[in-house]
């Protein structure tokens, strides 16, 4: 049976600066859990399964069943229901709130944080399966449990049609259906599997693996079935370029960059593994004909309609032509070809340098993999490729579908969320011991220091004092996840350290202040992970088909608002330290927040789904800076355009298209998600639409109500997470985290009155 562990590292290859705090990954142990504990979980996977076209999202079942049991169990309050006109009454809010916390307390890890899945996109798995098939140490890393998860998750959301998405709710694209095709043979699967059949008949019907698009080219490549004179050229030499080049790759935003670095070397080394019988067999698979006569030259710019979200410029397919057909060329001939080693060299200094700082997690699974096949390229034999095999854990998450590759974890971010929504409760005294634990892991979470030596020169921000995403041995400054670890850091230290623990150094809470206004950009936004350093028509040269928003770090509306909220609590905490400052920064904030408002009132959030997540963001923005009077015209529209998508049962459903469409999409049916209708209820409650009209809010948290599981869980639905515009991604903490902070809210208010 697996187990879920928790601040382990055992093996020595394991690098960490604050003893693992955060750390979490799956092992199977044979001798683990009752008959009836796995019968449990069996029965949980048979109807996923089942279910599954219904449901593609997993419910992270399997680790709520074992933190549960490894807690007291607390008598379960009696839930509530209400009638559609049924008043809402003080004890219906308090006792599904205590049964929500109760519930969401239980699942909560040792050190403090809630474990989470963060998964959904379906090219994340395939890549290490073919790093590790290339290497050789797919048998030592993936133990035949881990390969048969790996094959379980893989068939559980191959679509009706035969193909995979990119994401676990997408339509098929070439993309998700070769690398999930190519990873089932080389994890074993014959091609008579019926579903196998079914793949390459959906492959070959849309134009056979020449139509995929370059980020599958490139994995193809390595692997054997596919050449490199069919893919767009990725040179490293771009790195020899003077640093003051408005297309040097230091200036890109950093997912582009570590993507591309360790890309550039194998590229330039033209590296391809070994060709065995069965990458032979997947050339004839694979292609609509011989793979020795396909016209790769054309190859180059074909990809599937499926897949083409983001079509090439005219412009960026002659600059690849000209690559292609005449500087790649010269620059593989003596004496060229001595500028391309010390190029391919400097690309990997930075892969070093950038694996040291993140103890080898890397910024995120796509990086991870890349750079770990690429350390095993430039020595098989390395400590720098045996310690990412020894992260390789950190990503892999197991749920009742199967085993996924997780995009970096969201432990911090999560975390933060989960206090401030228990705090809104009001019943601190009564869940002390859940918050002091939370706050124990933010203490322990934030970032210490700087990347070593001089970070500039490796095209790196400051950190210290930051929060990243997930934990501190990650290392990778983040302005929102900052923002709102330092609100989150301020609201503990207004409570009693007898219930909640030491507040933070204020020294700490200093750097915080430095790292978040030091990334504020120019038009008052902020950006996520660095200072903007590039123009904006770079982004015509996005070499991928299918994300938008990809070359250059932009400003958001998220993270402009958590920093607006985190400075203004600041504040009103320590008035003396760098008060113009701080004063100017949330200025300029607030103004890019109220340019950014469209015309209905909404805001388009990037990393949620997504008018209703943005607008959250707008409206706690503007109330944050006391802009909280319904009479604010910015708010006032805010209100109104909420109103105008609630649905008919008083909840807000938006599909995850709004975000790739850019145009507010319903989910199908009309259905309601919790986690959207509690983003919108709680933009109406900090708003005080409920003093205008309080039947709406009404509305809405009746559903939350209604919705509470016998355990006082809540269900998982549609997924809510999303990036580069085109791709989902789920938090599945969420569901817990927004009706806790609404229901905290609404009985905030009602105390109040």
């Amino acid at each position: 049976m697996w187990k879920l562990k928790i601040m382990e590292g055992k093996d020595p290859l394991l690098v960490s600066i604050n003893d693992h705090v955060g750390r979490q990954h799956w092992e199977f142990d044979e001798e683990a859990g009752t008959l009836e504990e796995r019968v449990e979980v069996e029965r949980v996977r048979n109807e996923f399964s089942s279910n599954r076209f219904n449901m593609r999202q997993s419910a992270d079942l399997l680790m709520r069943m074992q933190l549960r049991k490894e807690k007291p169990r607390l008598p379960i309050l009696k839930g509530i229901k209400l009638k559609e006109t049924e008043e809402i009454r003080e004890e219906a809010i308090n006792i599904t709130l205590k049964r929500g916390i109760d519930f969401f307390s239980s699942i909560q890890a040792h050190d403090g944080h809630w474990p989470a899945e963060s998964a959904g996109p379906l090219f994340f798995l395939p890549p290490l399966v073919i790093a590790l098939h290339i290497t050789g140490a797919k048998n030592t890393i993936l133990s035949q449990e881990h390969q048969k998860e790996i094959k379980r998750y893989i068939y559980n959301h191959q679509n009706r049609d035969g193909g995979w998405g990119l994401h676990i709710e997408g339509h098929s694209t070439m993309f998700g259906s070769v690398i999930s095709y190519i990873a089932l043979r080389l994890l074993g699967e014959g091609l008579d599997r019926n579903e196998l059949a079914r793949a390459r008949q959906w492959i070959l019907a849309h134009g056979g693996a020449i139509a995929i698009p370059s980020w599958g080219k490139f994995w193809l490549t390595v692997l054997g079935v596919y050449e490199w004179d069919g893919c767009n050229p990725m040179p490293p030499e771009f790195w020899l370029l003077p640093k003051f080049s408005p297309i040097h790759p230091g200036k890109m935003l950093c997912y582009c960059r570590l993507v591309y670095m360790p890309m550039s070397y194998l590229y330039g080394k033209r590296f391809v593994g070994p060709i065995t019988p069965l990458i032979q067999s997947l050339r004839t698979e694979l292609y609509t004909q011989s793979y020795h006569h396909i016209d790769w030259n054309k190859a180059r710019n074909t990809c599937a309609k499926e897949d083409l979200y983001y079509p090439h410029p005219l412009m960026q397919d002659m600059v690849w032509g000209f690559l292609h057909h005449f500087a790649e060329p010269v620059l593989n001939r003596w004496p060229f070809s001595k500028l391309r080693e010390k190029a391919m060299k400097l690309a990997m200094e930075h892969v070093h340098y950038e694996d040291i700082n993140s103890r080898y997690l890397c910024i995120g699974c796509v990086e991870k993999v890349l750079c770990l096949i690429a350390c095993w390229v430039e020595d098989p034999n390395s400590e720098a490729y045996k310690k990412h095999l020894a992260r390789i854990p950190d990503y892999l998450w197991l749920a009742e579908d199967g085993m996924k590759m997780q995009s970096f974890g969201c432990q911090m971010w999560d975390a933060a969320f989960a206090a401030q929504a228990i705090s809104s409760s009001g019943l601190i005294h009564e869940y002390a011991t859940t918050l002091k634990n939370a706050h124990d892991f933010i203490k322990a979470s934030q970032v210490v220091e700087n990347p070593i030596g001089n970070f500039e020169e490796m095209y790196r921000h400051t950190s210290k004092g930051s929060w990243t995403f997930s934990m501190q041995d990650h290392g990778w400054q983040v302005s929102d996840c900052t923002a709102e670890g330092l609100k989150t850091a301020l609201i503990f230290s207004r409570m009693s350290p007898e219930l909640v623990g030491e507040k933070i150094e204020a020294h700490r809470l200093f750097d915080a202040v430095n790292v978040i206004l030091s990334l504020q950009s120019k038009n008052g936004g902020f950006p996520a992970w660095e200072p903007q350093r590039a123009y904006s028509w770079l982004e015509k040269f996005n070499p991928t088909e299918f994300f938008e928003d990809v070359l250059i770090e932009r400003e958001y509306v998220e993270c402009t608002s958590s920093a607006i909220q985190g400075l203004t609590l600041f504040k009103t905490s320590y008035p003396g330290h760098r008060k113009r400052e701080i004063e100017c920064c949330i200025a300029k904030g607030l103004h890019y927040i109220e340019q950014t408002q469209n015309p209905d009132g909404s805001w388009y959030g990037c990393w949620g789904i997504c008018y209703t997540y943005g607008t959250w963001f707008g409206v706690e923005a503007l109330v944050a800076c006391r802009k909280n009077c319904y009479n604010s015209v910015a708010l006032r529209k805010a209100c109104n355009f909420l109103i105008s998508k609630q649905l008919p049962d008083g909840g807000w459903g938006e599909s995850y298209l709004s975000s790739s469409h850019k145009v507010y999409t319903n989910i199908k049916g009309n259905k309601s998600n919790l986690v959207q209708t509690s983003w919108a209820l709680l933009s109406l409650i900090k708003a005080g639409y409920g003093d205008v009209d309080p039947t709406p809010i009404e509305r809405g948290i009746r559903v939350l109500i209604n919705s509470q599981m016998e355990d006082g869980d809540f269900p998982q639905q549609e997924i809510t997470g999303v990036f580069m515009k085109n791709c989902t991604l789920n938090y599945s903490s969420y569901r817990n985290i927004f009706p806790i902070w609404a229901l905290g809210e609404y009985r905030r208010i009602q105390v109040e009155k």
